[in-house]
């Protein structure tokens, strides 16, 4: 829901974080002083039925190629600057504006497109109908993809294995990364790779809309790609000729997170007022924006529970891995972050949801709140879609004495669903080498955070205790925030010495303990034993 005070920002500086994700386009608006001012958002199955997506993407029949059109972002950032011009926002304030895209995402402009962004006019009509004939591919991959195993192969090899490629890269090959999707175009589409001008992800196509011409990848969201050296924090280019012809060139240059790519454009100042002192800065990808916007410290473990969940860690001395990833770190360039993705996150908690004929999140809490933990020794293991943590796909439910069984009662369903789901999630950042241990609490964000169920179970599983802000949005805020120091650096050790900022929202329950101390072993070798596709 939109939450407009946005009087409050007639005589004070603003910064406009916004948020590219899977499901809806987000706003949020601070003041010099890092309040909340106003948020909005614009959710894409609801607002923007034309484009026919479910979940804000397009499943297409082989169950494994996963896109969104992208001139729905376009539609919907039109869509949520004239709400808020409704709403007499005075756009004049904006002192910068940064953002962030959903990782991994790639758009494709065609030869000319660069013309038409820099001439956009503000008499001529909207962003979408002045854009809609500068994209070669329409509908873009993104992360959810995982059609790319082929290429991810491919590229392993040239690397002599995947460890090689993630000890430069910090990942492994991983079907939803961008360099393998702009190889997958390259091979199978190469008429469309022809019509190329520029490649952006989704965060510097956000960016560029603000900038009016092609905005620079910041080199955070472009550790996502499996093309970046994440320590030389420049292109590979044994990553980048293994992908496709010309390919540096197509994507452009790497920034820093938060550089200062220009001021407005003039479309943006005639069409809503904005000043032509407001300065667009690099935006990043989704993942590192939350961690900024979460404010985490070393000692702490982050929890974002959205379309997909994702576990991060603050790392100073990385040491990467077949399985998660390592960033760059958007906040310090000596430090770096470790995350771990798990693509069933909250699109499949609604979807068992919907499938138990639950018809509110209010009942759903009801039932996890009178369920007890363990949940009798039933175990659920749920990847509706292909997973990445584990790379694995299907629905598996064991009773207490591990014997598979075809379905539960709903009370252990709700139950074997979400503990499943936190027992993964606390086993995966074991073996990516975090000591649980040394972990002081969980920040919790992403929608999910706000189900009080949801988080003792996750309390009671790390047997640590959670804590959450105010604010769920992460992302967004965490954009806002960038923008706010990206315009002051003079700030950014301020706010570091002031990113503490939670309450308490969950204690792990004693008597819990003992109950996942057996659990957590036999969800273990459970998930082991579920065979590769």
């Amino acid at each position: 829901m939109d939450q407009n005070i946005c009087q409050a920002n007639n005589n004070t500086d603003t910064y406009i974080g916004l948020d590219f994700s899977t499901q809806q386009l987000k706003v949020i608006v601070i003041d010099a002083n890092w309040n909340v001012i106003c948020q909005y958002s614009v959710v894409f199955d609801k607002e923007l039925p034309e484009f026919q997506t479910e979940g804000g993407v397009h499943r297409h029949p082989d169950g494994v190629t996963i896109t969104s059109p992208c001139l729905m972002w376009v539609k919907a950032l039109d869509i949520i600057l004239q709400k808020m011009k409704s709403d007499n926002f005075n756009f004049s304030s904006v002192m910068g504006v940064c953002g962030a895209g959903q990782q991994h995402g790639s758009v494709y402009w065609k030869k000319g497109a660069g013309m038409v962004l820099n001439q956009l006019n503000a008499t001529q009509g909207t962003l979408a109908q002045q854009l809609q004939d500068c994209i070669a591919l329409l509908d873009s991959p993104v992360w959810m993809d995982s059609s790319t195993t082929k290429q991810c192969l491919e590229l392993e090899r040239i690397f002599n294995g995947p460890q090689n490629l993630a000890s430069v890269t910090g990942s492994r090959a991983y079907e939803r990364f961008t360099g393998c999707q702009i190889a997958k175009i390259f091979q199978n589409f190469p008429d469309i790779y022809r019509q190329c001008e520029r490649i952006s992800l989704v965060s510097s196509f956000g960016a560029s809309l603000f900038l009016g011409r092609y905005a620079s990848i910041d080199y955070c969201d472009g550790s996502g790609m499996n093309l970046v050296d994440i320590f030389a924090k420049q292109y590979s280019n044994m990553a980048l000729e293994a992908c496709a012809p010309n390919l540096k060139q197509l994507l452009g240059d790497l920034v820093e997170p938060g550089a200062n790519l220009g001021y407005i454009s003039s479309y943006m100042r005639e069409k809503y007022g904005f000043s032509p002192n407001c300065k667009v800065f690099a935006f990043t990808g989704d993942n590192p924006a939350s961690l900024v916007g979460m404010r985490i410290k070393q000692g702490d473990l982050a929890i974002s529970l959205g379309t997909s969940d994702t576990v991060f860690i603050w790392l100073d001395n990385p040491h990467p891995a077949l399985e998660g990833h390592i960033f760059c770190n958007p906040i310090s360039c000596e430090s770096y972050m470790a995350l771990l993705c798990f693509k069933n996150g909250s699109l499949t908690r609604q979807s068992i949801k919907n499938e138990c004929g639950i018809e509110n999140w209010k009942d759903f809490e009801d039932i996890m709140a009178n369920t007890p933990p363990g949940n009798n020794g039933n175990i659920g293991i749920y990847f509706k879609e292909m997973e990445i943590t584990p790379s694995k796909i299907g629905c598996y439910r064991y009773n207490c004495d591990g014997n598979k069984v075809e379905q539960f009662d709903i009370k252990t369903e709700i139950r074997a669903l979400v503990e499943g789901q936190f027992m993964a999630k606390r086993i995966h950042a074991e073996n990516l080498g975090y000591d649980i241990d040394q972990c002081s609490r969980i920040i919790a964000t992403g929608g999910a955070s706000n189900n009080g169920a949801l988080l003792q179970v996750l309390s009671d599983v790390f047997n640590k205790p959670v804590y959450i802000q105010d604010i769920s949005n992460s992302v967004s805020l965490g954009s806002a925030y960038m923008a706010n120091f990206a315009t002051n650096p003079d700030k950014l050790q301020k706010w570091l010495m002031l990113r503490d900022g939670y309450h308490l929202a969950a204690e792990p329950n004693p008597a819990a303990l003992t109950v996942y101390a057996h659990l957590l072993p036999k969800y273990k070798y459970l998930e082991a034993m579920i065979p590769l596709p």
